[in-house]
């Protein structure tokens, strides 16, 4: 019997469990879920083939008990936390799955990995991951074809699906509500766009967006991930002129965020004096100048110079940000946890509400001196609020992978992505099996450059 332990029980092991539930008998795999939380653990352990402990990772001794009972390991903590699992399964000897990203830690325990013979997939959750092997599925077809790739463009957005969105914002919090709020700090964004290199302050980062269309969703606009550039290596396309990854939002999201990043409610640098008792107008209020006579709305429109009969100022008035009652209840919250407790009280998903994940691929190339493009889309519409199509997307493919690894179908050996025709392709089929499936379409090819600037 295969041993496979499982370290976390957070949102995204629903869908991942129940897949290797199914598959248990046939592969005879014994799952053991592992969390502090004793009652989350039991919660995703609600299978014939599963059983629940109660672990905390930082007791060393018992965690490395537990990894070497094990006979492989799939860590689904915090990213910041799965160093210490990695280091243990290379002393122990034990293939590792995680759905995270790479980080240098784990980068450098590659030729540990190698020299043991061990595989430690990463990044095979959904972005990344389900973005990776589509994205790779294309790139590889058009060079096998003797193409030339000279353009790609990646866009991923965790959204409310369209039965359940319900709010002018046309958004709601389908995954960890704190990232929404800090994302796009610690640097500029970075990508290149017809060979010249292009960054975004984050000041200026939700007023630059792309729009795009989903065939049966209509129109998303995309704003810049941090940094797109670090894909050029992992593709291997170093030398493609453009190459930009973003987050999908529906259209009219980013410029209303822009209000609260102009008045700088999303820092998350520092904390706020006596935040506790504050309610959300005097909050806003903290962040605008002193007047004797005006009111804070007024206040807020003339500093961001918002009409009234604005419909970025009617999304505003929906989130009940002026509200002199309802406080943060917060101690020593950072603008950013405030703006985040406020915003949870009107974005949280409701009990009957469905998520959606949507992916966009562009993909320009050279063909016989001609210049093509591919567009590629995939929708993926949750069941419920527990197997969510974030837990779906996530868990599914990290699912199908360990699957593969414990019957030796993926045993290249060490610290991986899911770039390789291997390992992507099978996994693909069998997500099509699922209904994750990208559409594909040959469309003109627009670039960037009509009027040759750069």
């Amino acid at each position: 019997m295969t041993k496979l332990l499982i370290i976390g029980a957070g949102k995204s092991t629903s869908a991942l469990v129940r897949y290797l539930d199914v598959n248990a008998q046939e592969n005879n795999l014994q799952i053991l879920i592992a969390d502090k939380d004793m009652q989350a653990a039991k919660k995703s352990a609600a299978y014939p083939s599963t059983k629940a402990i109660e672990l905390d990772i930082f007791n060393t001794e018992e965690r490395q008990k537990q990894i070497k009972a094990a006979d492989m390991v799939v860590s689904m903590l915090p990213a910041r936390f799965h160093i210490e699992v990695a280091k243990d399964c290379v002393n122990f000897g034990k293939n590792m799955a995680t759905a995270s990203y790479v980080s240098d830690e784990m980068a450098a325990l590659d030729k540990e990995v190698k020299a043991k013979g061990l595989t430690f997939m990463n990044e095979i959750g959904v972005d990344p991951g389900v973005d990776h092997m589509s994205a790779m599925k294309v790139i590889d077809e058009i060079r096998e074809n003797g193409g030339k790739l000279i353009l790609f463009e990646s866009f991923t957005g965790g959204l409310v699906a369209p039965e359940s969105d319900d709010n002018l914002w046309n958004y709601k919090f389908t995954w960890n509500p704190r990232n929404v709020v800090v994302a796009g700090q610690g640097g500029p964004a970075k990508f290149i766009q017809e060979g010249k290199y292009k960054y975004i302050p984050y000041q200026r980062l939700f007023r630059r967006t792309e729009f795009l269309e989903v065939p049966g969703y209509g129109r998303f606009e995309g704003l810049a991930n941090r940094n797109s550039l670090a894909y050029r290596e992992v593709y291997g396309i170093e030398d493609i002129p453009t190459l930009y990854r973003g987050t999908l939002r529906r259209v009219g999201f980013s410029k209303a965020w822009n209000v609260f990043v102009q008045l700088g409610v999303t820092d998350d640098t520092y904390t706020l004096e006596d935040s506790e008792p504050m309610t959300y107008r005097e909050f806003f209020n903290t962040f605008l100048p002193y007047s004797p006579t005006d009111s804070v709305e007024l206040k807020l429109r003339h500093s961001l110079k918002i009409d009234q009969d604005d419909l970025l100022w009617e999304k505003l008035l929906d989130l009940d940000i002026f509200n002199n009652k309802k406080t943060i209840g917060i101690k020593n919250a950072t603008p950013a946890q405030a703006l985040q407790s406020i915003l949870e009280e009107k974005w949280m998903l409701k009990p009957d509400d469905k998520d959606m994940i949507v992916m966009y691929h562009k993909f320009g190339y050279e063909l016989d001196g001609q210049k093509k493009q591919i567009d590629s889309t995939m929708v993926s519409i949750g069941e419920d609020q527990t197997f969510t199509a974030m837990s779906r997307t996530v868990g599914l493919p990290l699912g199908i992978a360990i699957i593969k690894m414990i019957k030796k179908e993926v045993t290249r050996p060490g610290v991986l992505r899911p770039i390789y025709p291997e390992i992507y392709k099978p996994i693909l089929k069998e997500l099509e099996e699922h209904g994750i499936e990208f559409t594909e379409t040959q469309t003109e090819y627009l670039g960037y450059n009509p009027n040759n600037l750069k």
